[in-house]
C-alpha cells in the first residue's frame, strides 16, 4: 500500500493538474454546462472548494465538524444542497473562485501533512482512515475534473495516480451496497486492471468467484459514476456486473449514475 506521504503528494499533483486545466479559461468557457444537472464548470470548482474546506476542518477540529454537518443538513432542507454549498461561490468571478479554492485546498493539505497512518477522520458517513480520505479527496479532484474535460471535450493525461482511485473503488464494493440499504451478494470479485504505466493492478483474492478486467481509467469513471459500465471496454461476469451498475466510491446517499448511451 502506498505511504501516506505518496497520498499527499499525488493528491497536490492532481490538485495542480486541474488547476492548470482551469486556470486557462476565458470567463465564458467558466459558464460552461457540465453533466451535473445545473452546474456549470465554475460550480465544479465551488464544490471541491466547499469540501475542500470541510475536509480540513474535519482533520483539525472535530467538533467543529460535527457542526457543520448540522449546518449541511439544515441549509440542505431550507434552500437545497446546490444553494447552500455553492451560493457564496456562485457570487464570486472566476479569479476569485480559483484563488478560493487554492486557498482551501492549501488548508486541506497543510492539516493532512499532520495526519499519522493510524489516525481516522470524520466524514459524510463512516470514519476514514487517513490515507482513505486523502485518497478519497484525490477521487474527488479527479472525478470533478472529469466533468470538466467532458464539458469542454479535451482529453487528459492519465496517470498512475488512478491507483488510489481504483483501490477506493475496490474496498467500496461493500458499501456500494450498503448504502442502498441492499445485501452484498454471496461471492468474491476480483479486479485486474491495466495501469497507463502498463502495468497491472490487481486487488482481490485470486480465487475469487468473478473478475473485473480492463483500463484502469475506464474502471475509475465507474466507480465514480461519471460512466455507465456498458459504455466501456470493461470485461466482467455476472456477479461483476452486478456491483459495477451500483458502484459508488464516495461519501453521502445513494446516487445513480448515468444510464448507458443506448437508453438515452
Amino acid at each position: 500500500m502506498e505511504s501516506l506521504d505518496t497520498l499527499r503528494a499525488d493528491l497536490r499533483a492532481e490538485q495542480n493538474a486541474l488547476d492548470d486545466l482551469v486556470a486557462v479559461l476565458s470567463g465564458e468557457q467558466w459558464a460552461t454546462p457540465t453533466a451535473s444537472v445545473g452546474w456549470t464548470i465554475a460550480d465544479q470548482i465551488g464544490h471541491l472548494s466547499f469540501f475542500d474546506a470541510s475536509a480540513a476542518t474535519a482533520v483539525l477540529d472535530t467538533d467543529a465538524f460535527y457542526a457543520s454537518i448540522e449546518q449541511l443538513v439544515a441549509g440542505t432542507r431550507e434552500h437545497g444542497i446546490d444553494d447552500f454549498t455553492l451560493s457564496n461561490f456562485r457570487s464570486l468571478t472566476p479569479s476569485d473562485l480559483l484563488n478560493t479554492w487554492r486557498r482551501n485546498r492549501a488548508a486541506l493539505n497543510d492539516a493532512a501533512a499532520g495526519l499519522n497512518e493510524s489516525d481516522r477522520v470524520p466524514w459524510y458517513g463512516p470514519s476514514m482512515s487517513a490515507k482513505s480520505f486523502i485518497g478519497a479527496r484525490l477521487m474527488e479532484t479527479w472525478a470533478h475534473g472529469a466533468d470538466v474535460v467532458d464539458a469542454l471535450g479535451v482529453s487528459r493525461e492519465s496517470t498512475d495516480r488512478l491507483r488510489h482511485i481504483a483501490r477506493l473503488g475496490f474496498i467500496t464494493r461493500k458499501w456500494s451496497y450498503e448504502v442502498r440499504g441492499e445485501s452484498l451478494p454471496h461471492g468474491t470479485v476480483r479486479v485486474e486492471l491495466e495501469g497507463p504505466d502498463e502495468a497491472t493492478w490487481r486487488w482481490g483474492p485470486s480465487d475469487a468467484d468473478d473478475v473485473v478486467t480492463g483500463p484502469a481509467e475506464e474502471f475509475c469513471l465507474v466507480v465514480i459514476q461519471r460512466r455507465h459500465v456498458d459504455d466501456t471496454t470493461l470485461v466482467t461476469g455476472e456477479l461483476g456486473q452486478h456491483w459495477l451498475t451500483r458502484a459508488q466510491a464516495f461519501a453521502g446517499g445513494p446516487t445513480i449514475g448515468p444510464r448507458p448511451r443506448s437508453e438515452r
